[in-house]
């Protein structure tokens, strides 16, 4: 059983999650209400099977006919609708050689956007990139719900080493790739060329060559490709200017494992770390200044960080199972939902905010409605009556009633009274 904590939570603004785990399934978390919402689990998407674990997912955020793409570790790559989990195309990644799909498994997805691109309305672009380094950009017709479509672009990003993360930047034309034994390198996605390598790390004291061990990449701000954040398996963080130099600007150490996930901020500056051990924490890289820890330890690897584009909260999952949602400026825990699964990935529904707000103002005038309907109704069928005025007679009537009970009253009591003297009497 994970380690849990009690911890009081005030609960969460509005928001729609993915999260992804090793038995492949898809699990939807909602949080409705303006304050102090409580996440829940509203959907559940396939059935368990370790061969379909999760190992790369990327949402496509556009407002209008969003998509999902999932890459599983039975080497096929689906595309869903990530409003109610319909499967729109199924794509497979196996090579035909004698490479098992478990040998080379996925371990970067991207879906491009389709204003980018200029395609149909049926159509996606994928970037995938396996553990070996084929990297390979492909349009995908989504007309059946089975189609085994032809890489348009294929290369490969490293000669030896394997490759455990990728990233692309915000105007997807430019991807880093590094891993165990691969430096991070940098591509230019629309001529397929490396553009930046990073240099290799010094010899030690002793003369011994210890090579990188890249865990996770990310870009420093959507609009500027040339700042990469990596951290590494020696638990370093770093940070890389491809216009300065190919040594790291930055270089610092967070605690004594490894880094697992990697997430910049908007504001351009702010990273998220998360590491093997469950720390999570906030990073000036401008100074590698340790701004704060998130209060709440994760009682397991994180494995995926999320920074939600609009509410000032991000998202942490990973080996405990559990979702974490936290927020950025008092790095407190708002709430979490055990999942039962180890968690590999977790994403924002960015839509899920408008139609809160749409579905709570027409539930809200359709309220007022039914409340001025029932106001209306209540208002024909009781109609305010005048009192009938009471006759002179009447008034007499009531007046010789109400004395004649006065006048009974007054003779039972001098009855009693008499009784009770003649008692004494005879006692005396």
């Amino acid at each position: 059983m994970p380690r849990t904590t009690t911890v009081e939570c005030p609960g969460c603004p509005p928001f729609r999650a993915l999260t992804f785990d090793a038995l492949g399934l898809i699990k939807v978390i909602e949080a409705r209400g303006k304050e102090g919402g409580v996440p829940k689990v509203v959907d559940r998407w396939g059935d368990p099977d370790a061969s379909k674990c999760v190992l790369a997912a990327s949402i496509d955020d556009r407002k209008t006919d969003p998509l999902l793409a999932v890459a599983r570790k039975s080497g096929m790559v689906e595309v869903l609708n990530p409003l109610n989990g319909e499967l729109s195309v199924t794509v497979s990644n196996v090579n035909s050689g004698s490479t098992r799909p478990e040998d080379d498994a996925i371990v970067g997805l991207h879906l491009f956007r389709r204003q980018r691109l200029e395609l149909t309305s049926r159509s996606c672009t994928l970037l995938t990139c396996t553990t070996k380094g084929n990297a390979s950009i492909r349009s995908v017709e989504m007309t059946d719900s089975s189609a085994d479509s032809v890489a348009s672009k294929t290369w490969s990003v490293c000669t030896s080493g394997n490759i455990s993360c990728s990233q692309v930047d915000g105007s997807e034309s430019y991807a880093i790739f590094g891993g165990k034994g691969v430096e991070v390198n940098m591509w230019d996605l629309d001529k397929c060329t490396q553009i930046w390598t990073a240099k290799p790390p010094p010899k030690n004291s002793l003369g011994i060559f210890t090579p990188s061990w890249f865990t996770s990449a990310t870009f420093l701000s959507k609009d500027d490709h040339r700042k990469v954040v990596a951290g590494t398996n020696s638990h370093q963080v770093r940070l890389y200017d491809v216009s300065a130099q190919r040594r790291p600007v930055i270089s610092f150490d967070f605690r004594e494992t490894s880094i697992k996930a990697v997430t910049e901020d908007l504001d351009g500056h702010t990273i998220y770390i998360g590491n093997g051990s469950g720390d999570l924490a906030s990073v000036d890289i401008r100074t590698g200044k340790l701004l704060g820890c998130f209060l709440g330890k994760c009682s397991g690897s994180v494995r995926s960080i999320a920074r939600h584009p609009e509410l000032p909260v991000i998202a942490s999952c990973g080996l405990d199972s559990y979702l974490r949602i936290w927020d950025i400026g008092t790095r407190q825990l708002l709430s979490s939902v055990f999942l039962k699964q180890h968690l590999t990935k977790v994403v924002f529904d960015t839509n899920f905010t408008e139609e809160v707000r749409h579905t709570a103002a027409d539930s809200a005038l359709h309220e007022a409605q039914n409340i001025g309907e029932v106001q209306s109704a209540d208002e024909t069928e009781k109609l305010p009556t005048k009192r009938k005025k009471s006759s002179k007679e009447d008034r007499g009537s009531r007046k010789k009633a109400s004395k004649d009970k006065d006048g009974s009253k007054k003779l039972k009591s001098k009855k009693r009274s008499k009784s009770l003297e003649n008692e004494f009497a005879d006692d005396a």
